[in-house]
């Protein structure tokens, strides 16, 4: 067993699990909330800006978390994904505690804490990014 396999596993997964729950997020916010129902509770949360905020949120989410899945601009998208999240903690979720269930923070701030740490990792060697930056010396490499 080579002994990259384990983290290139772990990165995988990672990866791949924290894309899932960032692109089912974006669904649901067009699909079963929708961008008006969307838009009201963010102006109702008080985040700024909610009706472009709104489909920019769902979309970063939908179109990230699949970014994410198949490892294409991981470290972009991964980047983005945790800002979204400073922004969820900072702006609506940090004043009611941990607790997801009154509200609080634990699911943005592991989401979050997954997404750094994917851009901060990058996507790992089975990913699109790894196959189409990943040779060595290639000056896109760093996005693998």
């Amino acid at each position: 067993m080579n002994k990259s396999t384990p983290t290139t596993t772990a990165l995988t997964v990672l990866r791949v699990i924290v894309g899932f729950i960032f692109a089912a997020h974006g669904w649901q916010k067009f699909s079963e909330f929708t961008i008006a129902g969307t838009q009201a509770a963010f102006t109702q949360m008080g985040v700024p800006a909610a009706s472009a905020a709104a489909p920019l949120v769902a979309g970063l989410e939908l179109v990230g978390g699949i970014a994410l899945i198949a490892g294409i601009l991981t470290r972009v998208f991964g980047a983005l994904l945790a800002l979204n999240m400073l922004g969820a903690l900072v702006l609506v979720h940090a004043p009611a505690g941990v607790f997801v269930a009154n509200g609080g923070y634990e699911l943005v701030l592991a989401l979050g804490g997954g997404a750094l740490a994917v851009a901060l990792a990058g996507a790992g060697r089975l990913s699109v990014d790894a196959a189409a930056f990943g040779r060595k010396g290639s000056k896109l490499s760093v996005l693998a």
